[in-house]
């Protein structure tokens, strides 16, 4: 049986999903519960309903306004966990529908000029799609809007299980929360496109979210999470295990702790191998056939960021933020291979700090470990106020490409970039299998 949510989900939408996928012959990329015209949730309706749910104005010279009206929904906050009734996972169940084959127009809007689907814009769908998964776990059928501003804090992983996304064929996303701490959410989703007579997986994702009060400055609590059956309790012990695994790596980070003894003889072994055997000189550093130095394997760009790509907290879309930051990981992966690379993989992306309307956005992307035809690459991403001269990071980026060739080997030159290369590395084997 649905739940009140999802159906509250499923009629509010109904109309313009019928007014679309009704008419027309079945044709190969489009999907039969599409032109049968089921109601489903389009994905252009997802951030219109998020904006239902927050009450957040489409207007920005209103914004203001209306942020400050949702200060007054700070007394409907519970004030402990235990005074949220438990929720099940289909109670959070969502679909939505990416209709590339029926919507020529909508499918503009996805289209690389080499006619393949720009991932940039699958990601901002995931992460939309990640929020409103979040507040349909949280949902109070008696309050008109949350008191709860939920925002994406990682992106734990995204495997692609298909490398080709098809521009004129439909996509499915579907996606449910899966775990929860007193303040953060696991939404598991998974994204599939209608081929050949059926859906076929394509990417694989999990994005953590966390619970803030209304204004945004403190956490706040979320319904806890029950399990139906053996099935869900393995789900639930894996977002365990996960949250166990981020914490352990975040532990290990470079930036706390000194490199294993194994990788201090990788460093050292890259050393030895581009010293000068003319003058057998610490200060005298030669290239290695095949090869490029770390410093010129970068990529960098700037990003204004304006009101039109804000979230409905009125800061700026983190799913904008991801498609920029893949699209320069892209480019740079591109340069250096010297062909068109596919993603393999997107690993740890951190949301640090939020990002202001307004903002001067720097990006800074760097191949920091080669594997035969893999490019690992570490976007950077930070806010520089022009004023104070101050540059804060606001998230980093962790994508790993294939090439359809071997690729130079990439060689670090000094310590710092010896330590990205390390941690490039770590992010390399936990996304590719030996």
């Amino acid at each position: 049986m649905l739940s009140p949510r999802f159906l509250l989900l499923r009629s509010a939408v109904s109309l313009s999903c019928r007014s679309f996928c009704s008419g027309g012959a079945s044709k190969p990329g489009r999907a039969p519960d599409m032109i049968e015209g089921n109601p489903l949730l389009h994905v252009s309706n997802v951030r219109n309903r998020l904006r239902e749910i927050v009450g957040a104005s489409t207007n920005w010279s209103d914004h203001q306004q209306a942020m400050a009206d949702r200060v007054s929904l700070s007394s409907m906050l519970a004030k402990s966990q235990q005074d949220l009734p438990a929720r099940r996972m289909k109670d959070s169940y969502l679909e939505v529908h990416l209709p590339l084959g029926s919507e020529p127009q909508l499918r503009e809007k996805y289209l690389t000029f080499h006619n393949t689907v720009r991932f940039g814009r699958i990601l901002e769908d995931l992460d939309s799609l990640a929020v409103l998964i979040s507040y349909s776990h949280t949902y109070n059928s008696a309050l008109k809007r949350s008191p709860l501003s939920i925002v994406t804090a990682l992106v734990d992983k995204i495997d692609m299980r298909h490398h080709v996304i098809y521009p004129d064929c439909d996509i499915k996303f579907s996606g449910r929360v899966t775990w929860v701490g007193r303040t953060s959410i696991e939404a598991k989703m998974h994204m599939s496109q209608y081929r050949d007579g059926a859906y076929a997986p394509v990417l694989d994702a999990t994005f953590v979210m966390v619970a803030r009060d209304p204004e945004n400055k403190r956490a706040a609590f979320v319904n806890p999470l029950k399990a139906d059956g053996p099935e869900e309790e393995k789900l639930l012990q894996e977002g365990e295990a996960n949250k166990s695994r981020r914490v352990e790596l975040s532990t290990a980070s470079l930036l706390k702790v000194a490199p294993t003894d194994d990788e201090r003889k990788i460093i050292h072994s890259l050393f030895l191998n581009t010293l000068d055997t003319n003058t057998v000189s610490f200060r005298s550093r030669v290239l290695p056939p095949n090869s490029v130095w770390m410093e010129d394997a970068k990529l960098k760009g700037l990003e204004i960021c304006h009101p039109q790509e804000r979230n409905i907290f009125n800061r700026i879309f983190g799913g904008f933020l991801m498609r920029k930051a893949y699209e320069l990981g892209w480019a740079n992966a591109c340069s250096y291979g010297g062909c068109r690379p596919n993603l393999v993989a997107v690993d740890d992306i951190l949301f640090q700090k939020p990002v202001e309307i307004g903002s001067l956005l720097l990006l800074s992307s760097q191949v920091c470990y080669t594997q035969g035809k893999y490019i690992q690459v570490r976007v950077h991403s930070e806010v520089f106020d022009p004023l104070t001269r101050q540059h804060n990071t606001t998230n980093v980026f962790h994508y790993t490409f294939i090439s359809d060739r071997d690729v130079p080997n990439i060689i670090p030159k000094t310590y710092g970039e010896s330590m990205l290369y390390l941690d490039g590395k770590r992010h390399f084997n936990q996304t590719v299998e030996p």
